[in-house]
């Protein structure tokens, strides 16, 4: 199976050797939203959640799943990463009922492999973390998209999104 990165010759999943690969600035940011009923929007803004401060936890969460993606992401490599944040930002419609939590995740590195898988895995586990925060209140919480905002370095140049889904 020639022209796959991912396969060796027996056509089986391997690692890429990234060891040629010259070591360069990397960033990425992802983002993912997750929408909430009204009832749960106000426990979020009172700050009455039973399972305390949803969002020091999903910030927490989101860092160290950047730090852990190559733990689970069978391909990826583990990766120094020497800056992580998480933010969130709130778009609220009452009238039609919309409650939505915008995540943006945003790390980076320095070395031979991008940092992509490391950003959206952020994104993901903070937007798991907020719904197992808040399912005791609502179960029709619902989680995505979740997307690559932008990256930069490497051998492929920089991405930026330019669309409607991206909200920070």
């Amino acid at each position: 199976m020639t022209g796959f990165s991912h396969f060796n010759e027996q056509g089986r999943a391997t690692m890429v050797d990234i060891s040629f690969k010259n070591e360069s600035v990397r960033t990425a940011a992802a983002q993912s939203q997750v929408m909430v009923n009204a009832h749960i929007y106000r426990q979020l803004m009172d700050g009455t959640n039973k399972k305390g401060d949803v969002f020091a936890v999903a910030q927490v969460a989101g860092i160290m799943a950047a730090k852990n993606t190559a733990q689970f992401i069978p391909m990826c490599h583990p990766i120094l990463l020497t800056g992580s944040n998480i933010e969130f930002r709130w778009e609220v419609d009452e009238k039609q009922d919309r409650y939505i939590i915008y995540i943006r995740s945003e790390v980076k590195t320095k070395g031979p492999t991008g940092v992509e898988m490391e950003a959206l895995t952020a994104a993901a586990v903070s937007a798991l973390t907020i719904y197992d925060m808040c399912k005791a209140a609502g179960k029709e919480i619902i989680i995505g998209p979740t997307l690559l905002v932008s990256k930069t370095g490497g051998k492929n140049g920089d991405y930026l999104r330019i669309d409607s889904e991206s909200s920070f």
